[in-house]
């Protein structure tokens, strides 16, 4: 079930009040909320409710199946089941003799439900740069998430999306960075954080699985070791040189 939906949020999402009494009974509808997000293939609870003493045949009118759970007098609980798409919901009730309606539109959202982590190297020399990519498959909107890559709890980098495209996409982060004794010590890991408290949703978190990236020293320049090794040879032989030069010169002046 998505976090967005279930009992706890009956009063939060859905009410359609019914006010203001002076002679003849009268009502207003407000206009909040107007706007429900939902998780894909998800279910809603939807509690109706209208504030007049007796409210007449309150309905919900909607394509998609719904359960009738309970009601009251002045509401209506309902479970509308399967949500695949982005749609509209209409609320409609009499109070005093007229008809009260309210119109709510359903977005779908697509919470991270993965979060992959890759790294270019496994193994890399310090001082070598490699690549930290981290993926968030099919997810919207983008708007609200915020992807953060981590060296054990250090935050390396951190990327918060913008958009409001109401497909599911892939949401990628890539950063380059230098590889450094430390690196080998510690896990990278990268979260993926979907913010839609703004919009009367709720906060998912996800986190990929960790990886150890192994550090090893820089390896010599093979030419460089060659040049080093001949230069101390030569140095080897013109002290051998110089020694045996001397050596001669002892013994024929004895």
């Amino acid at each position: 079930m998505s976090p967005f939906g279930g009992w706890g949020t009956l009063a939060a999402f859905l009410a359609l009040l019914c006010c203001r009494g002076s002679g003849e009974e009268q009502f207003e509808v407000p206009m909040e909320p107007n706007h429900l997000l939902v998780g894909s293939g998800e279910f809603q609870v939807i509690n109706f409710t209208a504030s007049c003493t007796d409210p007449k045949k309150l309905v919900l009118e909607t394509a998609l199946h719904k359960t009738f759970l309970e009601d009251q007098a002045q509401w209506k609980l309902f479970k509308v089941i399967s949500i695949s798409k982005n749609m509209e919901l209409m609320c409609s009730f009499i109070c005093g003799g007229k008809e009260g309606m309210k119109v709510f539109n359903i977005t779908l959202f697509y919470p991270p439900k993965q979060v992959l982590l890759t790294l270019s190297h496994t193994s890399v020399a310090v001082g070598t740069l490699f690549t930290i990519e981290c993926m968030v498959p099919a997810v919207a909107p983008l708007e609200g998430l915020t992807v953060t890559l981590l060296r054990g709890t250090e935050i390396l980098y951190n990327q918060t999306f913008v958009g409001t495209a109401r497909f599911p996409q892939d949401a990628v982060v890539t950063h380059h960075t230098t590889a450094h004794r430390e690196d080998g010590h510690h896990n990278f890991s990268c979260e993926a954080q979907m913010d839609l408290r703004s919009r009367g949703g709720g906060l998912v978190h996800r986190v990929s699985d960790p990886q150890r990236l192994e550090v090893k020293e820089p390896v010599p320049n093979n030419q460089m070791v060659t040049i080093i090794t001949i230069v101390i040879m030569l140095l080897i032989l013109f002290v051998t040189f110089v020694l045996l030069c001397r050596h001669r010169l002892r013994t024929s002046n004895t």
